[in-house]
Order: C-alpha cells, then sequence, then structure tokens
C-alpha cells in the first residue's frame, strides 16, 4: 500500500475539503484518464485496487500514472472504548481529493481498452468521476494547423 516514508505529525486534523482542486486538474501524462467530480477521502488500498483493476484489464500494456497519494493518517479508537483518554492511533491513509482532480491517467491503449479499464477502475473508488481524453494537439498549443 502506499504511504509517506516519514511525516511531520502522527496525528491531523480532519479538515475541510471544500473548493475545487486547483493542481493535478489536468492530464498531465497521459491521453485518457479519470476526473474527481465530487470531494472525499480515498484510502491507499482503494488506490490500489483501483490499479490492480486499470493494469488487470490491459494485460499491463501501455503506461499507468497514479496522480495521488494518501498522506493523511486517519485514526481510530479500539472497539468497545470509553470515550476521552486521547486521540486513538493512526489506522490507514488517505488521500483528500476535490473535484476536478485527475486520479488515474493512461497512454498507450486503445481508446475502448482505456475506457474499460478506466470504467472498471472508477467502480473501486468511493466517489463519481468521469471519464477525460486529451484533445487534440493543435488546440492546446493555440496555433493553426
Amino acid at each position: 500500500m502506499l504511504m509517506p516514508k516519514r511525516v511531520k505529525r502522527r496525528r491531523v486534523f480532519r479538515g475541510r475539503m471544500k473548493g475545487k482542486a486547483t493542481r493535478g486538474n489536468f492530464l498531465a501524462y497521459g491521453d485518457y484518464g479519470i476526473q474527481a467530480v465530487e470531494p472525499g477521502w480515498i484510502t491507499s488500498n482503494q488506490i490500489e485496487a483501483a490499479r490492480v483493476a486499470l493494469t488487470r484489464y490491459t494485460k499491463r500494456g501501455g503506461q499507468v500514472w497514479i496522480k495521488i497519494f494518501p498522506d493523511k493518517p486517519i485514526t481510530e479508537k479500539p472497539a468497545e472504548t470509553r470515550m476521552g483518554s486521547g486521540k486513538g492511533s493512526p489506522e490507514y491513509w488517505v488521500a483528500v481529493v476535490k473535484p476536478g482532480r485527475v486520479l488515474f491517467e493512461i497512454k498507450g491503449v486503445p481508446e475502448e481498452a482505456a475506457r474499460e479499464a478506466l470504467r472498471l477502475a472508477q467502480h473501486k473508488l468511493p466517489i463519481k468521476t468521469k471519464f477525460l481524453k486529451r484533445e487534440a494537439q493543435n488546440n492546446e498549443v493555440g496555433g493553426e494547423g
């Protein structure tokens, strides 16, 4: 599973997920991708499950980029423990995702295969996502031709 090698703080606040993603909100590497439509936490297990589904369908063809990293520790108190006596111990790691964030990118496979592989990955994620496709090159540069 993905997790940081070391962190500055062992336990962190829950935080808020207001607003849209200002970083990582476009296709940087691949030709196709999935983009978050709603905010949420995605655990390291869910990221790994989506990655496995993606690579299994493409039979390890093409190239896959994971654009999110779980760097937030989530704490839980043991079952049947009374309230109080401090914060619980870190149990798992999550990536905080805002709407517009690109989660996975893929390149080197036909569009139909990429669409189906990313659809399988979408089912492993706890938030709504949409399929993205890179626009024609001349549109990005702004030139004519």
